[in-house]
């Protein structure tokens, strides 16, 4: 894919735990239409695009009546994809991409690498296990899903916090940013792979 070509990709994918449409452009203006039926999900995904500069449309319907795992997990596996599918071949970006972002007395850390090499390095803890109706333990699940299946290395780690919710949403603000650096257009590299092998 060309740099000057619509960076964007629609996704549709149906399990007999969910079913999910999803529509990612990431050149877009932090717009977000969502419904996941996981209301801080939705807050979460809604600064996602915010901070990210994406564009980011979803609906899902998932089998919320077991818990809120089948559908966090995949939401995470089809964003991925999409993403992979509108970086393209990641010729003129920057390929890497890091943000340090505090909310009040949360701080999180998040650094990633689009390198076709999928790999989660996860330092976050939580103080309680919900926030809403949402399980902490689903946001792990979350990035593990989408870093292997954007295929690439994300670390995220949380240096400070004792409010959940202000972590969680450090931790997303944090990757949001990271995410729109990584995939922003190096000028004096527009048509080059960004690696020493010319393929990622």
């Amino acid at each position: 894919m060309s740099i000057s070509e619509p960076r964007q990709a629609r996704l549709h994918r149906t399990t007999s735990e969910t079913d999910i449409t999803l529509s990612l452009s990431l050149d877009g203006h932090g717009t977000a239409q969502l419904t996941s039926g996981i209301g801080f999900f939705d807050h979460m995904l809604t600064a996602l695009a915010k901070h990210g500069g994406l564009d980011l449309e979803l609906d899902v319907k998932g089998d919320l009546h077991i818990d809120g795992h089948h559908t966090v997990e995949d939401v995470g596996i089809v964003l991925g994809q999409a993403f992979r599918q509108a970086v393209g071949d990641k010729r003129g970006i920057e390929r890497f991409g890091h943000a340090l972002v505090p909310l009040d007395e949360a701080l999180c850390e998040a650094v990633i690498d689009i390198s076709g090499r999928p790999y989660l390095a996860w330092n976050v803890t939580f103080p309680r296990e919900k926030i809403g109706e949402m399980d902490t333990e689903l946001f792990e699940e979350f990035f593990r899903a989408f870093a292997m299946s954007a295929h690439i290395a994300l670390h995220l780690t949380c240096k400070a916090g004792t409010n959940a919710h202000h972590i969680a949403e450090s931790a997303f603000k944090a990757f949001a940013r990271a995410v729109r650096m990584a995939v922003s257009v190096d000028p004096r590299a527009r048509n080059a792979i960004p690696s020493t092998k010319g393929v990622l």
